[in-house]
C-alpha cells in the first residue's frame, strides 16, 4: 500500500508540474464534470447513504447532496474573479513599482473525510481544491462503506488517477497518506484525530485545515421566542441523530422559562419522533454500534425527562432530554454526538459566559434572544467558531460565510469564496522599473538617512 501511495503522489505531483491543472477554463470544466457525476448518480448516493446510516431521501439531498450543488453553482459563477491577480497598493519607498498577489494553487492535496456526513464533507472540499487549481486525493471514512463505494466510483469516473484519485481503507491507509509529503492537508473529524493529523503534518511542516468539533451550546435568554427555539433546537440537534459537528450539544435555559421550554421540547419530539410519525419518518442509525454503546453510557436514567431508550443492535438512540445535569456529569465530558439533549438552567447571564468558558472553544454557538443587549453580551464575551442568533446550524449552509473552528474546535476555513482561498497560497510579487533607480537606498551619508527617515516615518 505504501509503495501505491507514493507512486500515486508522485504521478498527481507530475501533473500537476505539467500545469495541466492550472487554467481557468480547465477547472471551470472540471467542476461541471463533477456536478454532471453527482446529478447522474443521485440515487445511488441517497441508497448510499440509507444503507449506511439510515437517512431518509430528504434528509440526505438536503444536508449532502443539495449543499454540493449548491457550492458548484456559486464557485463555477466567481471563480474567474476569485482567481485574478490583484493590485495592492506600494509604498513611497517602492516608487514606481507595481504590488500585485497572485493566487497559486499549492499542488497534492489530500482530503481526510469523516463519517457522519461522508458525501458532502469529502466532496465540498473538493470543489475549493479543484477550483484552485490544485490535485487531489481523497481518502472517505471507511465506516461508512457503501457510501465510500460511490465516491470511488464518481471519482474514478469523472478524473483521471494523476488529477483527482479516492483511496479507501482503514486507519493505516490515513496514517500511510499522511506519512507522505503532501502540499496541504484537509480534515474533517474529532479532535483527538486531529492533533495526529497536525502531529504528521508538522513533520513535514505541511499547511493544513482542521475542522473538528466540540461541545456547542445552545442559551435560550428570558425573553427568547420559546416556540421558535424549542423548534429549531430539535431540528438542529436531531438531524442526522445527532451525529453533527454544530448540532447543540446541551442547552442553557433561564431558570423562569423552565417549565414551558421543556413542554415545547417534547411536544416537538412528540410530532416529529413519536411512535406515530416514526412509522412515516426515517430516523437515521448511529454509525455502529460501539458508537451506540458509548452514547448509552452517556444517559443518566435519573435525569432522563423523555426518550432513553437504546437498542445497541439496531443502532438505535432515541431522542432524549435529560435535565438537571452537572458539568461534571459524563455526558458533559466529551462531544455527545448522538440524539441526547442536556438542559442546564440558569438564573443570570454571567452564569452563561462561565459555563461555557469551562470547556474549549465550541465549533458553533447559538443564542436565542430578542433582547440586543443580551445578544451583544454574549458574543462579545464568547470565542466559538460560528453560529447563530435564533437559529441552528443553518450558517454553514450558505457558500457567503467562512466555516471553520477555533482552537481545539479547528483552524481554517471553507465554504464558497473560503474554500478557494483555503486552497490557494497568496504569492506576492513585486515588479519594479528599470528606467531608473534610486540611489537613496545604496547610499551611507547622512543626507542619505535623513531621506530615508523622511520617507519612512
Amino acid at each position: 500500500m505504501q509503495d501505491a501511495i507514493r507512486d500515486l503522489k508522485r504521478k498527481q505531483k507530475n501533473y500537476f508540474y505539467s500545469g495541466e491543472t492550472k487554467p481557468l477554463a480547465f477547472r471551470h470544466k472540471q467542476l461541471e464534470a463533477l456536478k454532471a457525476g453527482i446529478k447522474k448518480r443521485e440515487q445511488e448516493i441517497i441508497e448510499a447513504l440509507r444503507k449506511d446510516l439510515n437517512k431518509g431521501e430528504h434528509e440526505a439531498y438536503m444536508t449532502e447532496i443539495g449543499f454540493i450543488h449548491s457550492e458548484i453553482k456559486d464557485t463555477l459563477k466567481n471563480l474567474d474573479y476569485w482567481a485574478s491577480p490583484v493590485r495592492e497598493r506600494s509604498p513611497l519607498t517602492h516608487f514606481g513599482g507595481k504590488s500585485l498577489v497572485y493566487k497559486q494553487p499549492y499542488g497534492v492535496v489530500l482530503i481526510i473525510a469523516p463519517w457522519n456526513y461522508p458525501f458532502q464533507l469529502a466532496i465540498a472540499p473538493l470543489v475549493g481544491a479543484i477550483a484552485a487549481g490544485n490535485t487531489a486525493i481523497v481518502k472517505p471514512s471507511e465506516l461508512t462503506p457503501n457510501t465510500s463505494s460511490v465516491i470511488r466510483e464518481l471519482i474514478a469516473s469523472t478524473f483521471p488517477e494523476q488529477y483527482i484519485a479516492c483511496v479507501e481503507g482503514d486507519a493505516e491507509v490515513a496514517k500511510t497518506l499522511l506519512d507522505e509529503q503532501m502540499d496541504y492537508i484537509f480534515f474533517t473529524g474529532s479532535t483527538a484525530i486531529g492533533k495526529k493529523v497536525m502531529e504528521a503534518a508538522s513533520r513535514n511542516l505541511t499547511p493544513v485545515t482542521l475542522e473538528l468539533g466540540g461541545k456547542s451550546p445552545a442559551i435560550v435568554t428570558e425573553d427568547a421566542n420559546l416556540k421558535i427555539a424549542a423548534k429549531r433546537i430539535i431540528w438542529g440537534k436531531m438531524i442526522n441523530a445527532g451525529q453533527t459537528c454544530v448540532a447543540p450539544d446541551y442547552v442553557l435555559v433561564h431558570e423562569k422559562r423552565r417549565r414551558k421550554f421543556l413542554k415545547l421540547l417534547v411536544h416537538y419530539l412528540k410530532k416529529w419522533y413519536g411512535p406515530e410519525e416514526r412509522r412515516n419518518r426515517v430516523y437515521p442509525k448511529i454509525v455502529n454500534e460501539r458508537h451506540t454503546e458509548r452514547i448509552a453510557k452517556l444517559i443518566d436514567p435519573a435525569k432522563v425527562f423523555y426518550g432513553g431508550n437504546v437498542d445497541v443492535e439496531s443502532r438505535y438512540v432515541e431522542p432524549t432530554i435529560l435535565v438537571d445535569v452537572d458539568l461534571d456529569d459524563a455526558v458533559m465530558g466529551e462531544e455527545i454526538f448522538g440524539p441526547v439533549l442536556p438542559i442546564i438552567f440558569y438564573e443570570h447571564e454571567y452564569e452563561v459566559i462561565e459555563t461555557v468558558r469551562q470547556r474549549p472553544n465550541p465549533l458553533a454557538l447559538y443564542v436565542f434572544t430578542e433582547n440586543k443587549e443580551s445578544e451583544r453580551f454574549i458574543m462579545d464575551n464568547l470565542s466559538f467558531g460560528g453560529g447563530c442568533v435564533n437559529d441552528t446550524i443553518m450558517h454553514l449552509a450558505t457558500p457567503y460565510l467562512p466555516f471553520g473552528g477555533v482552537g481545539e474546535s479547528g483552524m481554517g476555513q471553507y465554504h464558497g469564496k473560503s474554500s478557494f482561498d483555503t486552497f490557494t497560497h497568496n504569492k506576492s510579487v513585486l515588479k519594479q522599473p528599470t528606467a531608473f533607480d534610486l540611489p537613496v537606498r545604496y547610499n551611507q551619508s547622512p543626507g542619505s538617512l535623513k531621506a530615508v527617515k523622511r520617507i519612512m516615518e
